[in-house]
């Protein structure tokens, strides 16, 4: 039996560089971001909902993702309509991953996991983190923005500080590349012991 362990933070806390280092060393992670990206494909359930809602196509009749990125950042109502439409595709090829995985531990890499309710399909939830003045610099030269426009991006989710306090396991990326992968180490080997006593 497999355990599902759901990876999320907030943005620009470092989370890919712990999904990466999970993937190179063999571990099965399934990324939220890559099948929201599928969504906008043609030949998803998604597409013809999205083109329905949002004046997002480019020349070749391809969803772009900058138009929509920017309908949506500054109008509530649309984003919402939209994850509406996204997240029960990405809810559900998730779950078909977990279905078909032989693997022992299975990772969900889960930005929004606790704003989509993700984490009810997770045994249990590693938390990524900064604090927030790190997550602000980060996003600021990440992204190219402005701290107002940083703000902005941070207030649509969960605050990192809240998530620390909901997650089963924290990875601390304040720190270098070198005291990272010692954290994740030190999660792997509790999360490999837990799964040897269940």
């Amino acid at each position: 039996m497999s355990r599902v362990i759901g990876i999320t933070g907030s943005i620009a806390v470092g989370k890919s560089s712990v999904t990466q280092y999970l993937k190179t060393h063999g571990y099965c992670v399934l990324d939220a971001d890559e099948i929201s990206h599928q969504a906008l494909e043609k030949n998803s359930g998604c597409y013809h909902q999205i083109i329905a809602h949002f004046d997002c196509l480019d020349e070749n009749g391809n969803i772009s993702r900058q138009k929509l990125g920017q309908i949506v950042f500054h109008d509530a109502k649309k984003k919402a309509l939209l994850e509406s439409i996204i997240h029960p595709y990405v809810k559900t090829t998730l779950q078909e991953g977990i279905e078909t995985s032989q693997e022992p531990l299975i990772f969900l890499d889960v930005p929004l996991l606790y704003e989509t309710h993700m984490d009810e399909m997770c045994d249990s939830v590693i938390v990524v983190y900064v604090d927030e003045m790190t997550q602000m610099k980060r996003l600021m030269a990440r992204n190219h923005i402005d701290e107002t426009q940083a703000q902005h991006l941070m207030s649509q989710q969960i605050s990192i500080e809240r998530k620390k306090d909901m997650g089963d396991y924290i990875i601390d990326n304040r720190y270098g590349f070198e005291e990272l992968y010692q954290n994740i180490e030190r999660v792997l080997k509790d999360l490999k012991d837990e799964t040897v006593c269940d």
